[in-house]
């Protein structure tokens, strides 16, 4: 299954900053009803996520009933993304 969306990045202020982009309702939903063929577990979704030419593996993370995906700082450097910024994503799910 591959979707495309667009969310603005956001952070997370744990112990460390963690950023994502939140999967849309509806690609959630999508990926919802396929979650049984992928998860190893604790709802993580495997992935193989794309922004602008550069490719990672990675999970969606599931949170407030839709998933995020997080973007990795070598993700942000190579696109020049801040916080805030519109990101559009490709994943691979599965």
């Amino acid at each position: 299954m591959t979707l495309e969306f667009s969310g603005p990045l956001w952070s997370w202020r744990g112990p460390a900053p963690f950023y994502f982009v939140t999967v849309p309702a509806g690609q959630a939903e999508e990926i919802r009803a396929a979650a049984h063929l992928f998860t190893y577990g604790w709802g993580m979704i495997p992935v193989r996520a794309r922004v602008g030419d550069t490719e990672w593996k990675t999970s969606l993370f599931p949170k407030d009933g839709l998933y995020v995906l997080p973007i990795k700082l070598m993700i942000r450097k190579a696109g020049k993304i801040e916080e805030g910024d519109e990101v559009t994503v490709q994943i691979d799910v599965g």
